[in-house]
């Protein structure tokens, strides 16, 4: 009878224990978790503000060959591909604050560039693109229903020679030049600016004022954007849903990543947020996550996307979004390059567009264990509606055509040192996964041995071997979180996003 119960206590208490070490590896996850923070005193914390890995942006342009043709509507636009011109991306946090006892921190991201003619096909103070002509149809737009003011400035554009088509080199097309139709009008008002360029004033700017959450309270939080410009929603779109801000930057992600997740993008390029999902594994373990094609669909296909329909009810087709509401009345619309995932219209309205998703698709792939980035490539196009506008001879023959101007490809892969350190982890973790096996057979073993000492009534040895099992997990246990820990430290970071 003593002999019985001892047994069942026996595999009471190896029950016990077993369970335990499940709750204390499960405790050591998560202290790893506590230690994935954004705190001035945290080891990821200067490589968050200046992270090591090189962030390329490459240009391409649309160089139209046929312009009068396309004008008198005698053929449509014919286009060839002229890129890249690939500039080293430098952005580095400032003026970063905390706030609210380290559960969030404000942050300012300026962006630097600097050419690299080792990586671009050509000089950009050298090489010609004849494209679209901006700023005139910006003008045209704003004023087409002011016939007075429209009947002005066509008598100013004929006397600068301003068309629908320019020739400028991509050095003035991205950082500037001064426009002959601005500078006329900026005599007459002198808060136009006189000059243009995709990217004027965007080297060494920022998108403005970012809070983050730091993770503190919860990991799952870690890196999520909470106000963009002292704001929590945006203005620009007619809905909630499409006016949230929502997701990280895509610089950070919390760790232990699943396929099912969805993971949300903000963008200020964009104005709004882009979710993404997992489609495949590439390379070392990693989901490669890119936007569905859900998130640029017609409203038709994807009644959510109502809300970017300004006025409501003013839609284009799949595959395109337009911005002019964030733009200053711009006409801009933008897609993936080569109108990939849109509707055929787009790029079958244009000779010398072939979508392919292999050069087209925005990704990135995460470690899902660490929630490390290890690459990704951030792809878009900037284009430009031509249609008719009323009070501008000059554009009765077009016809609603949204036209490429130009698309980037900003892109990033992972640093040695922090690939070196997260094959690292990646190994010490799979270890890890078969301690709960090695716990087991251990478990057996001392159960087998504890039952003989018991049948021999050696009660001080079952003590004894009690405390040795106890300490063996314990200590097991402790050595994963600390190398866990020391681990995701060593690598978080040494990434940045797009």
């Amino acid at each position: 009878m003593t002999n019985h119960i001892c047994l069942n206590a026996a595999l009471t208490q190896h029950a016990t224990n077993y369970w335990s070490c499940r709750g204390l590896l499960e405790w050591g996850g998560r202290y790893c978790c506590t230690k994935i923070k954004l705190t001035p005193d945290s080891r990821v914390f200067e490589t968050w503000k200046n992270p090591p890995p090189p962030v390329f942006m490459e240009y391409f342009f649309f160089n139209i060959t046929n312009p009068e043709d396309f004008l008198e509507g005698k053929a449509k636009a014919s286009v060839t591909e002229v890129g890249p011109f690939t500039y080293r991306e430098y952005r580095g946090k400032e003026n970063v604050t905390f706030f609210e006892n380290g559960t969030r921190v404000a942050a300012y991201t300026p962006k630097t560039f600097v050419f690299l003619p080792e990586r671009s096909v050509g000089d950009p103070d050298v090489e010609l693109i004849t494209t679209v002509n901006i700023p005139a149809v910006a003008v045209m737009n704003k004023l087409k229903g002011s016939f007075f003011k429209a009947t002005m400035v066509s008598v100013m554009m004929k006397n600068v020679k301003a068309g629908i088509f320019m020739t400028r080199t991509v050095n003035e097309l991205l950082w500037g030049y001064k426009d002959p139709l601005l500078t006329k009008i900026h005599t007459q008002s002198p808060e136009v600016e006189e000059y243009f360029g995709l990217m004027y004033k965007k080297n060494g700017s920022h998108d403005g004022e970012f809070v983050y959450y730091t993770g503190e309270k919860n990991y799952l939080d870690y890196g999520k954007i909470d106000t963009w410009n002292g704001q929590r929603a945006m203005t620009f779109w007619s809905s909630d849903y499409s006016n949230m801000i929502k997701g990280t930057d895509g610089s950070v992600f919390h760790p232990f990543l699943t396929k099912e997740e969805r993971l949300d993008i903000f963008t200020a390029d964009l104005c709004r947020y882009l979710p993404i999902n997992e489609v495949e594994v590439k390379g070392i373990p990693a989901y490669r996550f890119t936007p569905p094609r859900a998130v640029m669909a017609s409203v038709k296909e994807n009644p959510d996307n109502a809300g970017y329909c300004v006025p409501p009810g003013n839609c284009l087709g799949s595959g395109v979004l337009k911005v002019d509401v964030c733009r200053k009345g711009v006409p801009v619309v933008v897609s993936f390059p080569h109108f990939y995932l849109g509707d055929e219209q787009y790029y079958g309205s244009i000779s010398g567009l072939s979508p392919k998703r292999e050069h087209h698709q925005t990704y990135l792939d995460l470690n899902p264990t660490t929630g490390v980035p290890v690459r990704a490539s951030k792809r878009a196009q900037i284009n430009i509606i031509l249609d008719r506008i009323s009070g501008f001879p000059i554009t009765r023959t077009l016809n609603g055509t949204v036209f490429p101007v130009m698309f980037l490809n900003e892109s990033v892969v992972i640093d040695d040192a922090s690939a070196a350190k997260l094959h690292k982890l990646l190994t010490v973790a799979k270890v890890v996964s078969y301690f709960p096996v090695l716990f087991l057979a251990l478990g057996v073993l001392f159960l087998l041995i504890f039952l003989i000492l018991v049948l021999r009534e050696r009660k001080k040895m079952v003590r004894a071997l009690f405390c040795l099992c106890f300490l063996t997990v314990l200590f097991s246990v402790l050595a994963f979180g600390v190398v866990c820990m020391e681990g995701f430290m060593s690598v978080s970071f040494h990434w940045t996003s797009i």
